[in-house]
């Protein structure tokens, strides 16, 4: 009996220190390894995907450091890297450094043999860059075995816990934070505003979210900020995998100007998220995740339903 309970205790120490990995599996995902499924031929390769930049300076803290660390956490996989702004694959071009899409990637893996390709994107948020990725994905699948995309930074409640986790170490003592997202035009951009309404469930009053481009906006930010009488500084943080144009432009100048004359002494972190290595984590374990998990085809999974009555 007392053997029986060290087992049971040991059981729910472990479920708790997994839980907040297999809460993605919850609905949407079943186990499945896709490495124990390789056969006798088979290759696998690891597509990291991005938005892209220009800007020399924030590469090389973001999209090149967390290409280093898929290298370096999954040396099983083949690496390859793609961009999905054709205006900066345009851009870089003209400088002569060329980018693939994801879909001229896919085509050289399946070129060089490739049968199994795992793909992560840094998108922040699942709005139109998934959706767009989605569709690339969708119509190379033919091609290969198998194509598995991991989860953006906000998928589940437990991700948006972990990046509050890593952004409540920017604040600092009595000093507002707006975190200034890109924002969508799509109903994607709630996404945003769950993020806001967390931070304030978490106890993080001295934050408010808004965007270059949805809701929340940055008036809707400001408007916060005005209720926090006492608080005469402000720090603007970039919610964005880089620090590029919007950053330099948009926060560091126009939003900074707009607090300025309304009294406010404001610095901007010219930081983006990509440069913090635990929010490079996290996108880490999304890759981890969809190695072990396969998402589940809703569309089948009806059928089967309706096959069971």
């Amino acid at each position: 009996m007392k053997v029986k309970s060290i087992l049971v205790s040991c059981y729910i120490a472990l479920c708790g220190l997994f839980s907040p990995v297999y809460a993605h599996a919850e609905g949407n995902f079943v186990h499945e390894d896709v490495m124990q499924n390789l056969q006798e031929g088979d290759k696998i390769a690891l597509l990291m995907v991005h938005f892209g930049t220009t800007h020399d300076d924030t590469r090389a803290l973001t999209i090149d450091a967390i290409n280093r660390k898929a290298k370096a956490e999954f040396p099983q996989l083949e690496f390859r890297e793609a961009y999905t702004s054709r205006i900066i694959m345009r851009r870089l071009a003209k400088r002569g450094v060329r980018k693939l899409n994801p879909v001229e990637a896919l085509a050289q893996l399946k070129a060089e043999g490739y049968t199994h390709v795992i793909i992560q994107s840094t998108n922040i948020i699942d709005g139109i860059e998934m959706e767009s990725l989605r569709k690339d994905i969708d119509q190379m699948r033919p091609l290969f075995k198998e194509i598995r995309l991991g989860m953006p930074l906000l998928y589940t409640p437990e991700d948006y816990k972990q990046v509050i986790d890593c952004l409540a170490e920017k604040s600092r003592e009595k000093t507002f934070t707006i975190l200034v997202g890109h924002g969508t035009y799509t109903p994607a951009t709630a996404q945003y505003a769950m993020l806001d309404y967390m931070l304030q469930a978490e106890g993080h009053s001295d934050f408010a979210v808004g965007t270059v481009e949805g809701y929340p906006t940055f008036d809707n930010a400001v408007d916060r900020l005005q209720t926090q009488k006492k608080i005469k500084q402000v720090q603007l943080v970039p919610f964005m995998f880089v620090a590029g144009d919007h950053a330099k432009n948009d926060i560091a100048v126009d939003m900074k100007e707009a607090l300025e004359e309304k009294g406010y002494k404001v610095t901007p972190l010219m930081e983006g998220l990509g440069e913090q290595p635990a929010i490079q984590q996290i996108y880490i374990d999304h890759i981890r995740f969809i190695l072990k998990h396969k998402q589940i085809d809703i569309v089948k999974k009806k059928k089967d339903l309706e096959n069971k009555d």
